[in-house]
């Protein structure tokens, strides 16, 4: 059977039992936060998508990951990494990175030629290494905010900015172009199983969480602000308070001062 075929007839039926049965526990705060006015609507739609996630793409992904070799998993991940490596290079064009640029270019002619698509990374080993850039990044790069947390249906942890930067991803990854239709849609569910088995390894972290909710948000919006300032993000008032707080409390009483020369 066709896997886009099989995917989607799996996906419905994941959808009906997850509408069902999807009633997140919402806390009476909810929406206090100010990076997450819409956490009620954000609760429901985490629960629709861990129950569809859990009735169908992390079974279908688990036998993926069981049953496929593990040489040819690798290949298949490295295609499509290779394929993000030109939104990669346009996105370090638009932040001004020539250089990362570059190396992104000279990554996708050399593994798409000598790596037979990208099924070998030997860029990678001829010492180019890989970015990790999108249009999200690049709107953050030029100031803007990242708006709201917003929880997308089956795609999870987002946000406005972010979520207009993967509207732009889409039309900038290579696999959008391929022909024929019922190809590149079995490359996009392909690529979907592929991403999830990668984050298997990240679920035990989620195992200890008392909300799962708040841990999977507030790690998502703290990862991306450390990517568009490359790993180096300033400080937040609340993060100098809390220093302030743990130097017994000289710094706070400095506090008001600094916040005025800002």
């Amino acid at each position: 059977m066709h896997l886009l075929s099989l995917l989607i007839r799996l996906l419905a039926a994941g959808i009906a039992a997850a509408a069902l049965g999807a009633c997140a526990t919402v806390p009476p705060h909810a929406g206090s936060n100010p990076v997450d006015p819409w956490e009620r609507y954000n609760r429901h739609m985490s629960e629709f998508n861990d129950r569809v996630d859990a009735a169908v793409i992390k079974p279908v992904s688990r036998a993926y990951a069981d049953y496929v070799p593990d040489g040819v998993r690798q290949c298949v991940g490295n295609v499509f990494a290779n394929a993000y490596d030109v939104p990669n290079a346009l996105n370090n064009v638009l932040q001004g990175k020539v250089t990362a640029a570059a190396g992104d270019v000279s990554r996708v002619a050399i593994n798409s030629s000598i790596g037979l698509l990208g099924c070998f990374d030997v860029a990678s080993r001829m010492g180019l290494e890989k970015s990790d850039e999108d249009f999200g990044q690049t709107l953050g790069k030029w100031g803007a905010g990242p708006g709201p947390y917003f929880v997308l249906p089956f795609l999870g942890p987002s946000s406005v900015r972010d979520g207009a930067g993967r509207v732009v991803g889409f039309y900038t990854n290579p696999m959008g172009y391929v022909d024929p239709i019922r190809l590149r849609n079995s490359l996009w569910g392909l690529n979907l199983i592929d991403t999830r088995v990668g984050l298997f390894p990240a679920e035990r972290l989620l195992d200890g969480a008392l909300d799962r909710y708040q841990f999977i948000r507030d790690g998502y919006l703290q990862r991306r602000r450390s990517l568009i300032y490359d790993g180096n993000p300033p400080r937040l008032p609340d993060e100098d308070e809390e220093a302030a707080r743990d130097t017994g409390g000289l710094q706070m009483a400095l506090q008001p001062s600094v916040t005025q020369a800002r």
